[in-house]
């Protein structure tokens, strides 16, 4: 009978479950694709030049874990808030403290487990899609990467199910400790403002500090070494928590004492609805800027190495594809790359020791050779007729592109025309291409570099061709590793990011209904209620977002020693993100709105 009135129970709040229940999935589904790099060790060494890269890893799952214990300890509130009321009239109506005990760790324990055991499908579901996708976009085939990592299975399944226990564990000594009476008006006590202002000066002095010496941390990553990350772990969380604490119950506060503000349409009732739980915000939202933070920054930084591969071949070869002694078909299938910049034809000869250019064609189109700058930056040299010996000398690995494997061993050198005309041997021609954009044009060059090697005589997958594609090549095997990183855990802490935040807002829109519908009840228009929402679910949204850009431009000092300037194309990665960030406050409006506000309100909408 208990079990039936329980069931009973979950049909009558199903919505409440299922956002409950998808948000466990989600965030189980992210641990998972997390884990799936970090104890994949073969993969992590394989993809980045950076000998720290597993230690970070480490420091970044625990910084997961300490996420998700914050995320689960308050799903699990939120499933004792939904249930406590109908616990407290089991016990009115004569069940045991007992069997209720039983009753709460097995319904706890199996929302865990399903919810743990979808998500991970999920996420090998995410994984394979998403590397799929990246590893293509990227030209990149991340040795050791596994969508399917059992390791990870398992350690996934281990955390959560640990976690549910104890969580069903504390609920049912909690709720046998509790009097019936404050089982049935928990959902009703406020958490009240603390307003003191010296212990908010305090917090607000606390977190400034601790966030000033996470910034510094990250920028003297390369002094402190692995102590500064770890540093910086500790001091950023603790900081934005009490940065939260302090400066949201402080404005709230502050405006709620500001009469012209507060008197203004529904202000009031806006700034007592985010003071009635004001202590599970401040946790929540700290939780969300740090993983704003973790997105953005991923996906920023995936973006600068990608943008990286391109920047450090060009500062390695000027020219995109070299054809020597092409044949009609290969020129034709050249002549089809998009976005061709330049092509210069020059015609060759060769004798048992040289290999001839012509001299008026150097003179009208010099061949380019890049000056090395920085990382990943560099100048263009122009090579004539006339200074064509003193600057090809130390230029053997950029003219090796110019020669075919019969011809190895043989020096360059120029000669008027009269003179190459009367050289013995075949002229043959050897063409030169560069395009916008490298990256676009991938495979068919590819497939252009593979059948010239073939022709020629090359070896399969040789570097000695000198071509720019084989530089490319080598440089997104170290660069692409990372790049895919990025990209791989931006998707992941985003789609954390969504849940945990739409998960808090929605979570109380049930509580709230009966209080938008009294509202209604006494003449608020339905308009000024959503307008209202809009600017309640904003405030909510774009306080962590501010904190996290911020964390995000000073994170990015970790990487200057990898990036020519992590802080180049800066708008790019911040307005997709700031977009989709846009959407997800967008959707969590229209969806807490269609909760709380009634349509037909004695006919009235």
């Amino acid at each position: 009978m208990l079990r039936k009135l329980a069931l009973g129970g979950i049909r009558s709040r199903l919505r409440d479950y299922t956002v409950l229940f998808s948000g466990l999935v989600i965030a189980s589904a992210v641990f998972y694709m997390f884990l799936a790099l970090a104890t994949n060790k073969t993969f992590l060494t394989s993809n980045s030049p950076l000998s720290m890269t597993t230690f970070i890893f480490m420091f970044g799952e625990v910084l997961l874990a300490i996420i998700t214990l914050v995320y689960i300890v308050y799903a699990n509130s939120f499933l004792m808030s939904m249930r406590q009321r109908d616990y407290a009239m089991f016990m009115m109506l004569g069940a045991k403290s007992s069997k209720i005990a039983q009753l709460i760790f097995v319904e706890t324990v199996t929302v865990g487990v399903l919810a743990t055991a979808v998500g991970t499908l999920l996420g090998i579901g995410l994984t394979t899609a998403a590397g799929h996708v990246l590893l293509g976009m990227l030209h990149s085939s991340a040795p050791g990467f596994s969508p399917l990592w059992w390791p990870a299975v398992l350690w996934t399944f281990v955390f959560f199910v640990v976690l549910f226990i104890l969580a069903a564990l504390f609920n049912a000594r909690s709720l046998i400790k509790t009097k019936i009476l404050t089982l049935l008006h928990a959902a009703q006590t406020p958490n009240r403002l603390r307003t003191k202002p010296v212990l908010l000066l305090i917090q607000a002095l606390l977190g400034v500090g601790l966030l000033a010496i996470g910034y510094w941390a990250m920028a003297a990553v390369n002094k402190l070494g692995l102590s500064g990350i770890g540093l910086a772990l500790v001091t950023i969380v603790l900081g934005s928590y009490f940065m939260f604490n302090a400066t949201l119950v402080f404005l709230v506060g502050l405006l709620k004492k500001n009469k012209r503000f507060a008197s203004r349409q529904l202000h009031t009732f806006t700034l007592s609805q985010l003071s009635f739980r004001i202590r599970d915000y401040t946790k929540i939202l700290a939780v969300v800027s740090i993983l704003f933070a973790l997105a953005l920054g991923a996906i920023t930084v995936g973006l600068g190495f990608q943008r990286a591969i391109p920047q450090i071949a060009k500062a390695q070869d000027a020219y995109d594809l070299v054809q020597v002694a092409p044949t009609a078909k290969e020129k034709a299938d050249a002549n089809k790359l998009s976005g061709l910049k330049a092509k210069v034809v020059y015609t060759q000869k060769a004798d048992g020791t040289n290999i001839y250019f012509k001299a008026s064609e150097l003179n009208a189109h010099p061949l380019e050779f890049p000056v090395f700058r920085s990382l990943g930056q560099s100048s263009i040299e122009k090579v004539t007729a006339t200074n064509f010996k003193t600057k090809v000398a130390d230029r053997a690995s950029n003219m090796t592109e110019f020669m075919r494997p019969v011809d190895s061993g043989k020096s360059f050198t120029v000669v008027s025309d009269a003179r190459f005309a009367a050289l013995a041997g075949q002229p043959y021609q050897v063409i030169t291409y560069q395009v916008a954009d490298f990256s676009a044009n991938y495979d068919r060059i590819e497939a252009l570099v593979k059948t010239q090697d073939k022709r020629l005589g090359f070896k399969p997958d040789s570097m000695t061709n000198g071509q720019k594609f084989g530089t490319y090549a080598l440089i997104t095997s170290m660069y692409g590793g990372l790049a895919f990183m990025g990209f791989f855990l931006g998707i992941a802490f985003l789609a954390m990011l969504a849940s945990t935040l739409m998960f808090k807002i929605l979570s109380g829109a049930n509580y709230d209904k009966q209080r938008y519908l009294m509202l209604q009840k006494i003449g608020v228009r339905p308009a000024l209620l959503r307008k209202s929402i809009a600017e309640e679910i904003g405030a909510l949204f774009l306080f962590p977002g501010l904190l996290g850009v911020i964390h995000v431009l000073f994170g990015l000092q970790l990487f200057k020693a990898l990036l020519a300037d992590p802080y180049d194309g800066l708008w790019l990665p911040f307005t997709i993100f700031l977009v989709l960030y846009g959407l997800y406050y967008a959707l969590t409006t229209w969806l807490y709105q269609s909760i709380v506000i009634t349509k037909d309100l004695g006919g009235r909408r």
